[in-house]
């Protein structure tokens, strides 16, 4: 039963005395008793929240022993029955839940597991513990048995005597959670949550941390609305059905309104108005049982509120659905879009997938193995974590943006809307004191992951109506004097396919004439510069056409200085450049003008227009050079599916020759001079 305790160990030990408890000791018991995994961590954080191991093991008697006398088994219904009718009352682990008996004007309870529908329990209990109402919680019970109303006609003999939710309530216990994670770095912290879940962190790639942290997000934002799609046996689940009280898991089937949302004959409120989270699992299969609930799901979803007969209902409900992928994810985009498992009246709703905050990508989570990905290291007690959890959703970390992150002009309203809620729930779980700073590092990549996960919803909307939404090229610019980013989803991403997001200043898709055996080739030309002077090549060994290359464009650069980059010196600037060919043809020869565009755009700090390749050759005088092979270079841009190829004016004639159907796959257009080129090929 001993183990090593590691960095994270000690350290969480220090920060969260009290509050921590092996997680390898929770499945263990998980498995053997009919209870979700919170109530046996809650059992285990009150009798083993240590790491002395002597400490552990007595806890453990005792834990073990509650769980064997208060869950019930199948088939041991009636001997607890019994032994409350002879000890007039028993003690029992069990979900609580309650209705109104309105023949008789109070309220009964329902424990499933000892099949009694009809338990008496005081009006005061249930005022206090509403969510009981619903599809109700587990609690620590005592069961009484009262044997003179037994002797009545229509009497009610068990009855609640005693309940106690299992779930942590402390006044501090959000600033005991603040207080802790000062100790750790980001890094740290965020290995320290996934293991708090009962994950382990070292198994996981940094996608796949940043899956789990998405998974996260619903608990601490209010009417945050998650998808995530994926292969099988990744844990999609897990998070909302096993670690916090406060999250509740819809399992296939149909979804009532009056269970959702709220019963218009009793006016009881439906699930998103008890709980923080709301989880479809295996969301292919749901289906509501009245054809206006997707409309009012899509409501509630935009606006946080909903309305049945005359009154309007808000509520802080987060709506998350998971599902299968069950296809590779690059055929799945050839076939269709990204958002096809969801029910049909759902999948081809733009509308629909506007009011998603952002899609998880499944697929970067991997399978999980036991042995490999679950820990057996401390993390967290997860009603402690559930609990905090549940106050930060009234925390509000938006303010961390202000000033510092501008975002881009492609983003929409809800864009905007939906980028701010994924930052906002993010930003909480790594940093939960309002006090505590963001540095600049862990907000731009917090931003990233934002902007990333809306604009994957965003694409498949692109997909599904092209013409209301071809602008998804999301950016950022972080502080007033940065440079613009555009972010990507990697699924669309290629390093050897011409995206249509504009490329990152310096950077240059080329094609150079190459070989009468190789034929032209595509290149990708990447410049960096700071203080220094003069230009290296980085690659080795350099190819002798590449360097005069090089050296053409470094000159034109030099002796057009104040035509192509103003008041620039590019002689106090040290260039660094490298070239990667896509293609057989290595040489690197005549891309001396697409060198020149990327040395200025690198100079101005000025993206490169997306989808668009450069071709030109330069001489040093400044002339552009006649390309020898137009229709052959239009043809491979087509092919790496270029949108846009600039070419110097003098190859338009040779186009006369390109193939009508070809004219019409990609847009071509001329520059008469080297300037001309720069100022064409980069974002104003």
């Amino acid at each position: 039963m001993s183990m090593e305790l590691d960095h994270l160990d000690r350290l969480g030990a220090s920060a969260f005395d009290g509050y921590l408890v092996r997680k390898d000791l929770v499945r263990r018991y998980a498995r053997q008793y009919p209870v979700p995994t919170y109530v046996v961590e809650f059992l285990l954080g009150r009798y083993c929240a240590s790491v002395d191991e002597a400490e552990i093991a007595e806890g453990l008697d005792i834990v073990e022993r509650q769980l064997k006398d208060r869950t019930v088994r199948t088939g041991t219904e009636e001997l607890f029955k019994a032994q409350a009718r002879d000890r007039g009352s028993v003690k029992i682990i069990d979900i609580v839940r309650s209705r109104l008996d309105a023949k008789n004007d109070c309220y009964v309870a329902e424990l499933p597991s000892l099949a009694l529908r009809d338990v008496r329990i005081d009006d005061q209990t249930v005022q206090d513990n509403e969510r009981m109402l619903t599809d109700g919680f587990y609690a620590e019970v005592t069961l009484g048995y009262d044997a003179v109303i037994a002797q009545q006609q229509g009497g009610r003999p068990f009855g609640i005597e005693a309940l106690r939710p299992i779930q942590m309530s402390k006044s501090d216990a959000l600033d005991a959670f603040a207080r802790g994670r000062r100790r750790f770095t980001t890094a740290e912290w965020l290995d320290f949550l996934i293991r708090s879940v009962g994950l382990e962190p070292a198994a996981l790639t940094e996608r796949a941390k940043r899956v789990m942290l998405l998974r996260m997000v619903p608990f601490v934002e209010r009417n945050y609305n998650l998808v995530e799609l994926g292969p099988r046996g990744t844990g999609k689940s897990h998070l909302f059905q096993q670690i916090s009280p406060y999250a509740h898991l819809i399992s296939g089937g149909k979804a009532s309104v009056a269970k959702m949302f709220v019963n218009n004959s009793t006016g009881e409120r439906g699930l998103v108005c008890r709980y923080d989270v709301v989880c479809f699992d295996e969301v292919a299969g749901i289906s509501f049982d009245q054809k206006d609930g997707v409309n009012i799901m899509k409501g509630y979803m935009a606006s946080g509120q909903f309305s049945r007969g005359k009154e309007n209902i808000r509520a802080d409900g987060a709506l998350v659905m998971v599902g299968n992928l069950d296809v590779d994810v690059e055929q799945q985009q050839r076939v269709g879009h990204l958002l096809t498992p969801l029910p049909p009246e759902m999948r081809n709703d733009t509308a629909f997938m506007d009011r998603l905050h952002a899609y998880a990508p499944g697929w970067d989570f991997p399978k999980l193995n036991p042995s490999e990905h679950l820990t057996e290291h401390f993390g967290l007690v997860s009603d402690f974590l559930s609990e905090c959890w549940n106050r930060l959703r009234t925390v509000n970390r938006t303010s961390a943006l202000q000033g510092r992150v501008h975002l881009g002009g492609a983003l929409s309203g809800r864009d905007i809307e939906a980028v701010t809620k994924t930052f906002n729930g993010v930003a909480k779980l790594l940093f939960p004191d309002p006090e505590m700073a963001i540095p600049d590092a862990d907000l731009e990549w917090i931003v990233h992951l934002a902007l990333e996960s809306r604009r994957r919803v965003k694409e498949q909307q692109k997909r599904v109506f092209k013409s209301e939404f071809r602008n998804t090229h999301f950016s950022y610019t972080l502080g007033t004097e940065g440079v613009e980013q555009f972010v990507s989803t990697p699924e669309l991403h290629s390093d050897e396919a011409i995206e249509s997001d504009p490329l990152p200043p310096g950077q240059v898709w080329a094609v150079g004439g190459g070989t009468a055996e190789t034929g032209p080739g595509l290149y990708r030309i990447e410049v960096t510069c700071g203080p220094g002077g003069g230009v290296k090549i980085l690659n080795q060994p350099v190819p002798p056409a590449f360097r005069e290359s090089v050296k053409v464009g470094e000159q034109n650069l030099y002796t057009r200085a104040r035509e192509l980059v103003g008041d620039r010196n590019p002689r106090e600037e040290e260039f660094s450049v490298q070239i990667r060919a896509m293609d057989a043809d290595k040489t690197g020869a005549g891309v001396a003008l697409p060198v020149l565009v990327a040395l200025c755009g690198a100079l101005l700090g000025k993206n490169t227009r997306g989808g668009t390749i450069v071709v030109g050759a330069l001489n040093l005088g400044g002339s552009v050079e006649l390309v020898p092979n137009a229709v052959r270079i239009a043809e491979l841009a087509i092919d790496k599916q270029a949108q846009t190829l600039l070419m110097p004016v003098s190859a338009r004639r040779q186009l006369n020759d390109l193939p009508d159907e070809l004219w019409t796959r990609i847009s071509i257009e001329f520059y008469k001079d080297a300037a001309d080129a720069v100022f064409k090929a980069l974002v104003d």
